[in-house]
């Protein structure tokens, strides 16, 4: 009872409004076929929303670019060692403004199986990150949320924040089957929030893990700011592996300019 009433605190009714007119199609215990449940995905933006507003007193730039109904992808570089820039993504569509929205998110297999955190992952809408995972969530007109960079990116280390790793050419692939547009975003924040020294390689294979941060204990309040592009578009037939690669170029090319704009207007470096 004393959680309801806290969540109730922290879970103003718009926002709440919010996840309740999401057009989810759930069974009648309010999950749908991947598990995302709508009383957990209160309890996370209650968590989040304290997160996003206070301790990282997050800015989102451009959050009118995000489509207001019909399928999108949302495509980010990944920052920090943990999936922060995800939830703090996450809530930012949620809380939009101009058309808010309850976004799913692709991740990394080795998050879905670990247990408890996989299956509350899930009922917040997170989804292993397999191709017809994807095309099905689109399918429904769902608003996804991709990192290309998966655990290159959230493993680079500090020493080379915002170099941007190698990208994955599959969200590309999808989004040209489905005719969706992709929102490119800049994430800058989440690196000095969770800095990454070092790797610690011995304890990584002894957890099964495919890295082990060096790092602080906790997350530092270092201001996020969330960069949103205009929407692209892009038309096949892909001829080629290299006309694919060109075409992830371009994406790429945008969220790196979205971040050195977003690195600018803050002053990080």
């Amino acid at each position: 009872m004393r959680f309801k009433k806290l969540q109730e605190v922290l879970l103003p009714p718009e926002l709440k409004a919010n996840i309740d007119n999401a057009p989810k199609p759930l069974g009648s215990l309010d999950y749908d076929r991947w598990g995302y449940h709508r009383a957990s995905a209160y309890r996370a933006a209650a968590g989040v929303r304290f997160l996003y507003d206070h301790y990282f007193k997050v800015q989102a730039f451009g959050r009118e670019n995000i489509p207001a109904t019909g399928r999108v992808l949302i495509v980010a570089n990944h920052s920090g060692y943990l999936p922060l820039d995800g939830a703090l993504l996450a809530y930012s569509i949620l809380s939009n403004p101009y058309a808010p929205r309850v976004p799913r998110a692709m991740i990394e297999r080795l998050f879905t199986g670990i247990p408890y955190i996989g299956s509350f992952l899930s009922e917040i809408g997170a989804v292993t990150g397999q191709t017809q995972n994807c095309l099905d969530m689109l399918k429904q007109e769902e608003a996804v949320i991709v990192f290309p960079e998966g655990i290159r990116g959230t493993s680079k280390g500090f020493i080379n924040r915002y170099q941007l790793q190698r990208f994955g050419n599959g969200f590309m692939d999808i989004a040209i089957d489905t005719n969706t547009p992709i929102v490119p975003v800049g994430i800058v924040g989440c690196e000095e929030a969770l800095p990454m020294f070092g790797n610690a390689k011995g304890m990584a294979k002894r957890f099964g893990l495919p890295y082990f941060p060096i790092t602080v204990p906790f997350a530092i309040p270092t201001r996020v700011s969330l960069n949103f592009g205009e929407p692209l578009h892009f038309e096949g037939p892909i001829h080629s592996e290299d006309d694919l690669e060109a075409k992830v170029n371009v994406v790429k090319a945008k969220i790196r300019q979205l971040i050195s704009d977003a690195q600018h207007k803050h002053g990080v470096r």
